[in-house]
């Protein structure tokens, strides 16, 4: 009994190296996948954007006394510099349009996006002489196309739109205290999250309006970000507005795109946690065996441990070219068919369809089936584990275990003497 329980053991740690062996394979590939995929998808449709809100100021001349050595005497000349001074918009009404797709490369799903951007904000001169203002508007990635980008100051459209590291500079001469709307409006296409920053820092922000509209129900604001003001269920995806008189803030606005089922760690997360669902099957299959007085070989238990093995295979190279659902049920059909059709031969037809049939399905199907729910799976896990150790005692409580490890012995004997 003992040399038969070693025996166990060791085919159970061997089976569970080979697990994370095949884990380890697959968070290889996945990583590969998501070098050489991610920068591939970036380039293809645009990374994540942050969307600064424009800046408005204007310059004077002031005059600096400079001093320096030359020639062994000391000069000092009158340098005139220019001192930017920034300006507070007046109101910003912004609207920003969503559209989520998702896109697959190799093991991963990449939640793509597009944006539809609109911005009109309206800016005052200060002083009561006319005073030539620059606008400045950074684009909100460098790695990005512009679709129909357009910026008007008031009823003028600007028609050579010249980017320089990012950033488009327009001058705009306004009147004594006058005011001027700017409009700033384009189409793009970013990867994860969008965001839209008030500023550098810590900004002040006045009578501020942003209206954003998704295509999806599953939304959810980035850290560090604002939560909006209103929301309002559309037929297809939300509305959320952000709506402020007077806001001094260094959070921005963002939506994190919602993220499908990742094939590539969710197949590793259930291959390292393989070794669980078979020690919790062997221990349940050596327990009934043992009561009932049935002759399992530990090569038996190899056999069931390589069908067990053969699930997780066959599923990591599956999720390649089918859906992980799709891929996790023909797995589970392969892997409870082989240990069925195998045990019937070992033991009995109602054995095998009944006990080892109903346990792999809890043990093994069951037991993965919970990673699909990210935040339950650790209670799952734990609830099985207590549930099979209350059966196993209520079952064997009555049992004298010595006469139970003997009697299997003495059946062990005439096996022994007819080979000798």
């Amino acid at each position: 009994m003992i040399k038969q329980i070693v025996a166990i053991v060791l085919i159970y740690l061997c089976t569970s190296l080979a697990w994370m062996i095949l884990g380890g394979t697959i968070l290889k590939r996945t990583d590969c996948s998501d070098c050489a995929m991610g920068e591939r998808v970036g380039q293809l449709w645009g990374t994540a954007q942050s969307q600064v809100a424009p800046g408005f100021f204007y310059e004077t001349e002031q005059t600096t006394r400079v001093t320096r050595e030359q020639d062994g005497k000391t000069i000092t000349e009158i340098v005139p510099t220019k001192v930017r001074h920034d300006l507070l918009m007046d109101a910003s009404k912004v609207a920003v349009d969503l559209s989520l797709e998702h896109r697959q490369k190799g093991l991963l799903w990449y939640p793509t996006y597009k944006v539809d951007f609109d911005g009109n904000y309206v800016i005052t001169n200060p002083d009561s002489d006319k005073k030539l203002i620059y606008l400045e508007f950074f684009l909100p990635a460098s790695e990005a196309i512009y679709d129909d980008l357009k910026i008007k100051i008031g009823n003028r459209e600007v028609i050579k739109i010249d980017p320089v590291d990012n950033r488009i500079t327009e001058p705009i001469e306004i009147e004594g205290h006058g005011n001027r709307t700017v409009s700033i409006s384009y189409k793009s296409r970013g990867l994860n999250d969008w965001h839209y920053l008030f500023g550098r820092s810590v900004n002040q922000v006045r009578n501020f309006d942003l209206t954003m509209k998704t295509d999806f129900d599953d939304i959810d604001f980035p850290q560090g970000s604002i939560s909006p003001a209103s929301k309002k269920k559309l037929d297809r995806g939300w509305q959320l507005v952000w709506s402020y008189e007077n806001l001094l803030t260094g959070y921005s606005i963002g939506m994190t795109m919602p993220k499908k089922l990742n094939p590539g760690p969710w197949v590793s997360e259930v291959t390292f946690f393989a070794p669980v669902s078979l020690f919790l099957f062997y221990f349940l299959l050596f327990m009934s065996t043992t009561i009932k007085g049935l002759k399992v070989h530990p090569m038996n238990y190899f056999f069931i441990g390589a069908a067990f093995f053969s699930f997780h295979l066959l599923m990591a190279y599956l999720v390649d070219h089918i859906q992980v659902e799709q891929a996790f049920l023909i797995s589970a059909i392969v892997s409870v068919a082989l240990v069925v059709s195998y045990m019937r031969l070992v033991v009995s037809n109602r054995f095998a369809f009944v006990e080892v049939g109903i346990a792999q399905l809890i043990y093994l199907v069951l037991f993965s089936y919970t990673f699909f729910f990210e935040k339950f799976t650790g209670l799952v896990i734990t609830i099985l584990c207590i549930a099979t150790l209350f059966v196993v005692m209520q079952a064997t409580g009555r049992i004298d275990w010595s006469d139970v490890f003997e009697r299997r012995a003495r059946k062990s004997t005439p096996a022994v003497e007819a080979g000798s």
